[in-house]
């Protein structure tokens, strides 16, 4: 088990774990070398001694090692230590789409375009690459407070010029994001990642799933034979461009999809153009359902009709206690939907009856011990430790949990621990005007604090920086006790597109705009007569619309329609 203090390659020390993924755990932990936080992903002890997942593991790393693009999470180091696979990455403090898609509901058209352009833009680089990401799901998508979108979890990721890959092509990502190739077992293209975006397009603009059911094999059913609800139920004054977009990202035959991110994209770009809001509605050029897909549906279909007595024989007491190593192990091994389906179908029965179980008293105990006091009850442990101040119990030994100790749960319900930060106190220093990035990191990360930045309205935006700390909550000089809440206000400021086909901007002017805001200009000259000959008559994003920086930004500038070149045969 990886602690915390630990040095990984005598280089990263562990600060705490931040998240568990089928593969490995990820730490954040601390570049001694090059004084800064990373991310370490570390392979999952249990599997470590397997040759297969190594080697799993290690393309993993090589390929996203290979990706430099703003919007795909760097890797920095790749290694073993002591029997620990790790790849070190670029920490990223934001928060993941799904948590913004929680909290907001559905997006304006706007920022979902923004979003996706984003997330498009870095997955054109993987696919120039011939890497998949194979796990487009807005989990592994996060968002930052700039705006700036970055894909994580590149762990399934597959090079389409590795030979080994073409060996097993599990169905690995979420079902709710699935294309269908993936469910029947026909394994992935870069096609099978625009599937997974126009998903998630949808979800953002609507704020819901378009596929829902009650288990993993109805909703892969659906992925294979109903089309994506028509998103104009939802949204009647959705452009068609945008129709469009949803319906060719996720056609079910890939033929009809776009090639690639890139092909995407430059779609995308043109999406707001006011002749293209009621352009023609597409119809697919190939047929939807080929014959495959058909009998993949009908063997689904009969898999889920059979009798569960005669699938239970194959199921385990010690496998339903392993509910999750199995299914990794499954995800490795199948070969043939059949037997995909068939493993779907015995877990999720065995899933819905697990017993309850009570969360056992671990006061006064070390973290190790009381996660192993609480694995041993069927419980799993939340990844983020929470701190608090104790005058009974010393520094470093739980205090509680939550659920609370002694109460009722289901087995497998997660538990959050909470250490002693002791008596300790922080009085307070007058942080106004400093940067809250760093206060906030070290009120973390020294003194264990629970910090809350919150914008607010400031009268004059141009006489402060978006990092700057305007007030706090408690004052300077209360002495608060380690573990303890604290409030950094600051500005709520954002800087927003102008109206560039008003006349008064030159061409000069908005390279400069776009240069400022790292954006990727874009220049369109258009042959028309409706406008004058230099006129900037039409703009991608919005007036008024959120800049978001490392976006792509397209103007339309009037030109003389040239006049057609008649040739005169000699008599």
């Amino acid at each position: 088990m990886i602690m915390k203090g630990q040095k990984i390659n005598d280089r990263y020390q562990i600060i705490k774990s931040i998240g568990e993924g089928g593969m490995a755990n990820v730490y954040l932990a601390y570049d001694t070398i090059l004084d800064r936080n990373v991310a370490v992903k570390i392979l999952r002890g249990d599997l470590a001694n397997d040759e297969k997942f190594v080697r799993r593991f290690q393309r993993e790393a090589l390929s996203a090692s290979s990706l430099s693009h703003a919007n795909i999470v760097e890797v920095y180091d790749v290694g073993e230590d002591n029997g620990n696979y790790y790849i070190v990455m670029e920490y990223i403090e934001g928060k993941h789409l799904k948590e913004l898609i929680k909290k907001r509901g559905k997006l304006t058209l706007s920022e979902t375009l923004d979003i996706v352009s984003q997330v498009c833009d870095g997955l054109a680089t993987a696919h120039d690459s011939y890497i998949i990401h194979r796990d487009i799901k807005p989990q592994n998508i996060m968002i930052l407070d700039s705006g700036l979108v970055k894909i994580t979890d590149f762990g399934i990721a597959m090079a389409l010029n590795s030979t080994q890959l073409t060996q097993t092509n599990s169905v690995m990502g979420s079902v709710h994001y699935l294309p269908p190739e993936q469910a029947s077992g026909k394994g992935c293209t870069m096609q099978s990642d625009i599937y997974s975006m126009g998903i998630l397009m949808y979800e953002l603009l609507t704020g819901e799933l378009p596929f829902r059911g009650d288990n993993a094999v109805e909703i892969a059913l659906k992925q294979l034979k109903e089309p994506l609800p028509d998103i104009r139920e939802k949204l009647p004054e959705i452009p068609n461009s945008i129709v469009n977009i949803l319906k060719r990202a996720t056609a079910k035959n890939p033929k009809n999809r776009y090639s690639d991110a890139r092909e995407m994209l430059e779609d995308m770009k043109t999406a707001m153009s006011d002749d293209r809001a009621n352009e023609e509605i597409i119809e697919y050029k190939y047929p939807e359902f080929d014959e495959s897909i058909k009998k993949t549906k009908k063997a689904i279909e009969e898999t889920k009709s059979a009798e569960p007595a005669i699938v239970s024989k194959e199921v385990t007491s010690d496998e339903v206690k392993k509910e999750n190593k199995t299914l990794l192990i499954l995800g490795a091994i199948f070969t043939s939907i059949i037997v995909l389906v068939t493993g779907i179908f015995i877990v999720i029965p065995k899933i819905q009856s697990v017993g309850d179980t009570k969360v056992p008293v671990v006061s006064g105990l070390s973290e190790l011990d009381a996660e192993k006091k609480l694995i041993e009850e069927g419980l799993k442990i939340k990844s983020d430790l929470k701190y608090i101040a104790s005058d009974s119990i010393e520094e470093g030994l739980v205090v509680k949990t939550d659920p609370a100790q002694g109460r009722t749960v289901k087995e497998g319900t997660e538990v959050t621990i909470y250490l002693s930060t002791g008596k300790n106190s922080l009085e307070l220093e007058d942080y106004t005007g400093k940067n809250y990035i760093d206060i906030r990191a070290r009120l973390e990360e020294t003194y264990k604090m629970n910090v809350i930045i919150e914008p607010q309205i400031v009268d004059n935006p141009s006489d402060y920086t978006a990092t700057e700390i305007i007030g706090q909550k408690p004052d300077a000089g209360t002495s608060v006790s380690q573990g303890g809440t604290i409030t950094l206000y600051v500005p709520d400021i954002e800087d927003l597109y102008p109206d560039f086909t008003t006349g008064d901007y030159t061409l000069l002017e908005i390279q400069q705009f776009a240069k400022k805001y790292n954006l990727t200009l874009n220049i369109k000259y258009v042959e028309t007569e409706e406008y004058q000959p230099g006129t900037i008559f039409a703009q991608s994003r919005e007036a008024k619309s959120k800049i978001v920086s490392g976006a792509t930004f397209t103007i339309s500038i009037a030109q003389e329609v040239m006049d057609p070149v008649i040739e005169v045969e000699d008599e």
